[in-house]
């Protein structure tokens, strides 16, 4: 058993969730972690499970290697399937298209702003999970997402970088619009 506090085996790699925060997700990212979770349980695990019990047929299995990776890769799965299990399971999903207050950031907004440098940036701010710079989807808990939340459109806000403080301005905010 783990002392209270320490981070999960299954959760290495991934982002921590804030003590005594929700696991805040989008309705599409909490769909592509259950498609991966049932991708997981009903097409990979099991062919896994298949190759582990022809291999474990064939004798000793100290030098099989057919079984030695797929325990491996079953073991790897098993742990991908609980970490996504947990997730979910304590995910609070927020449908951005239904926020009303669309003047102010908050949780699923996309929002452009200009750095002192002139130069503009895109991001959408999206659960922890769900984060990815190449695509402009910044997590809620990222410097830049805690900066920005609850601004309005031409507010300035700092935003702490390892450089030091920058002033940003907010250009614009937009949110999806709601599925009819």
């Amino acid at each position: 058993m783990r002392p209270a506090g320490t981070q999960d085996e299954d959760e290495d790699d991934a982002p921590r969730i804030p003590a005594g925060t929700r696991n805040y997700m989008t309705p599409e990212g909490f769909r592509r972690m259950q498609e991966e979770l049932r991708s997981l349980l009903r097409v990979e695990r099991p062919k896994v499970v298949e190759v582990v019990a022809w291999a474990a047929g064939n004798g000793d299995r100290s030098e099989n290697g057919d079984y030695i990776y797929g325990k491996k890769r079953l073991r790897e799965i098993d742990r991908r399937i609980r970490f996504l299990s947990k997730r979910l399971e304590n995910a609070e999903v927020v449908d951005a298209s239904r926020q009303p207050r669309r003047d102010q950031v908050f949780f699923g907004a996309t929002v452009t702003y200009a750095r002192e440098d002139g130069t503009e940036r895109t991001v959408t701010i999206v659960g922890i999970d769900e984060a990815d710079m190449d695509q402009g989807k910044v997590s809620w808990i990222s410097p830049i997402a805690r900066a920005l939340l609850k601004a309005r459109e031409g507010d300035l806000v700092t935003l702490r970088t390892p450089q030091g403080p920058e002033e940003i301005e907010v250009v614009a905010i937009a949110y999806p619009d709601a599925a009819s």
